[in-house]
């Protein structure tokens, strides 16, 4: 029997080069699953996605999905895309399997940790206070910089990694200092700053975990230790900021996301009680 894929809908195209389009899994003539294509990421239509692979249960373990995936890299090869990438579930454990055995590499990884009722001490001599306006408009340039570079690493253009980087910072603080539901932290130790955290109310995250409740989340968007303070410690300071943040606003989450080459990053997040709630992977399409 074979396992392949036939078109569901329409293909959805925009005048940047972006598409998108549902299919059905097929064995034969029957449906045993659905997914979606799709080439639109911050990479541009360079890159494609593969978006809610399912196979449905009586047909699991026969290699529906692994097949399904390779015939979605071949419609995406024929869309011009040049790399792949897969958002999976911390708990799909078959998923993350077959990931891994079709040559995909973690990128990076949503996290979360439930709030507790009441916020965490900090360390003796640590204070954290509202940021300046002054310090605000400082490190709003250094952040632009630095998130276009990040996505410049990564493989965006130049051009439109800075393109994006203003984006994203004018959508999520359209106000500044004062956007509603936003907390910028500075974290002082013995009267000198330190180091800053930027909280605010995030994205919904992925389910991946049962042990994590629903409802309102916080997101960690920027962590920083001044570089002169770094190695002592104030990271984890900061991220206990951030929690007493969530906590003022209510939140029974704090989420964040780290990249898989960012080894300290993760490490200090595993130890402060984060849980993996969903990997995003890459591969590139030969």
């Amino acid at each position: 029997m074979t396992t392949t894929l036939r078109p569901a809908g329409p293909l959805q195209e925009t005048g940047d080069g972006a598409r998108s389009r549902p299919y059905e899994v097929r064995v034969n003539s029957r449906v045993v699953g659905t997914v979606e294509l799709a080439a639109d990421t911050p990479f541009g239509p360079s890159v494609g996605v593969i978006r809610g692979l399912w196979i449905d249960r009586p047909d699991r373990r026969r290699g529906r999905g692994t097949v399904a995936a390779l015939a979605a890299e071949e419609v995406l090869r024929g869309w011009g895309c040049r790399r792949i990438q897969v958002a999976v579930p911390a708990e799909a454990v078959e998923a993350l399997r077959m990931a891994t055995a079709l040559g995909y590499t973690e990128a990076s990884r949503n996290m979360a940790k439930k709030i507790g009722a009441r916020p965490p001490a900090l360390p003796r001599g640590a204070v954290g206070r509202p940021m300046t306006a002054g310090e605000y408009d400082a490190w709003l340039a250094r952040a632009v910089t630095a998130y276009a570079c990040t996505w410049a690493e990564r493989g965006l253009p130049a051009a439109a990694a800075e393109a994006k980087s203003r984006a994203d910072h004018a959508r999520n603080l359209p106000r500044g200092l004062e956007t509603p539901g936003t907390t910028f932290t500075v974290l002082e130790q013995g009267g000198e700053p330190v180091g800053h955290v930027w909280t605010a109310a995030g994205p919904a995250l992925p389910r991946g975990d049962s042990a994590l409740p629903g409802g309102v989340t916080s997101y960690v968007f920027d962590v920083e230790v001044a570089e002169e303070h770094r190695g002592r410690g104030h990271g984890r300071t900061l991220m206990l900021l951030a929690e007493r943040a969530a906590a003022g606003a209510r939140s029974r989450l704090l989420g964040l996301q780290v990249f898989a080459d960012n080894a300290p990053a993760l490490g200090l997040y595993r130890s402060l009680g984060y849980r993996t709630v969903q990997f995003t992977f890459g591969k590139p399409l030969i």
